[in-house]
């Protein structure tokens, strides 16, 4: 724990008592303790998750940051690295196991499938990106990105979350945090979200319809 990170500028500490007293501020200790202990979820989609095996493997040595433990459980991982091409039939699956892990919890978006549907955006059975159903903390380019990317993805979420405060975080506060509706997977994914503006625009008169009624109008 460095001293730069911990100590308040605004206090000064006796020479004397400085390597045994540090003055610090409980959110700094608290986002230091999880930023460095987070445990991401084993599972991969694609292509992606090869190289998130590579970041895991002794060569890049994801202990150095506290992640070496993948949990193959949701409900003991804190960290969902969405790893390749996602789906209209995976993303009810990850959309459950998100909402099965437990709070605080964050989701990387490794690669440019995850991200944005890739190349295979404009396909008939791919998601265009998995933040049209849940919340992203960070994006990683690259189809697909290095084991390098990976680990600055990772990196960057640990700035993040030392930058937060417990007052406001979403998981602290009063009222319960809501699960995110599992998409339902039929002819095409269906958000239940978004179920009053599909029926409003599947209920629309269509564009010859309302011509029709207007000279009708006139006539009448």
């Amino acid at each position: 724990m460095s001293e730069d990170n911990l100590n308040n500028p605004g206090v000064q500490i006796p020479l004397e008592m400085k390597g045994q007293v540090a003055i610090t501020s409980l959110d700094k200790v608290y986002n230091w303790a999880r930023s460095n202990s987070m445990w991401p979820m084993m599972f991969g989609l694609a292509c992606c998750a090869i190289e998130m095996i590579c970041t895991a493997a002794s060569r890049y040595d994801l202990a150095r940051f506290g992640m070496e433990v993948m949990r193959p459980s949701p409900r003991q991982a804190d960290v969902m690295i969405v790893s390749g091409t996602v789906t209209k039939k995976m993303i009810p699956q990850i959309v459950r196991l998100y909402n099965q892990m437990a709070e605080p919890k964050y989701v990387i978006a490794m690669g440019a499938c995850a991200s944005g549907g890739g190349p295979f955006k404009e396909g008939y059975n791919v998601v265009p990106g998995v933040d049209k159903f849940i919340p992203v903390d960070v994006y990683i380019a690259g189809c697909p990105p290095t084991p390098q990317g990976l680990m600055h993805g990772l990196i960057t979420l640990q700035k993040k979350i030392e930058q937060e405060s417990i007052p406001n975080t979403r998981w602290y506060r009063k009222d319960p945090v809501p699960d995110i509706p599992v998409p339902v997977l039929g002819p095409d994914l269906f958000d239940p979200r978004k179920v009053n503006l599909i029926y409003t625009e599947t209920h629309r008169p269509a564009p010859e319809a309302l011509t029709s009624q207007g000279e009708e109008a006139q006539n009448g």
